[in-house]
């Protein structure tokens, strides 16, 4: 069973920078793509970033230049690295695993971890 717990999430000043860190078990970490998605009150649900096994990288154009995922297949970890907040970056992100970056919104989701940002 999948599990993906996330951390690091909190309150920010804008123009500040958070890092988001989702740490996953039960999954052979290195076989799965990951991302980074978020929820705010009102709005659509939307994909942040997602990494490929390979380490394509792909973004919203809302974050693109100021949002940064990684992962460390030793750690089975996934970083968000999030800098130049913005309040509009306010959101629940969640950590989602799946077999291809194509099926990440119908994966494994962590609890969510909220971000705010004062403006």
């Amino acid at each position: 069973q999948v599990q993906l717990v996330e951390s690091g999430g909190g309150l920010a000043q804008a123009g500040g920078s958070l890092r988001l860190s989702c740490a996953a078990s039960g999954l052979i970490f290195g076989t799965y793509a990951m991302g980074w998605y978020r929820m705010a009150p009102g709005k659509e649900r939307e994909s942040v970033a997602r990494i490929s096994t390979s380490g394509n990288t792909y973004y919203a154009d809302s974050v693109k230049g100021r949002f940064t995922i990684s992962r460390d297949n030793a750690k089975n970890t996934v970083y968000l690295q999030m800098n130049s907040l913005k309040a509009d970056d306010t959101a629940v992100y969640y950590c989602a695993a799946s077999r291809t970056i194509w099926t990440l919104a119908s994966g494994s989701w962590g609890q969510g971890t909220q971000v705010t940002v004062s403006s």
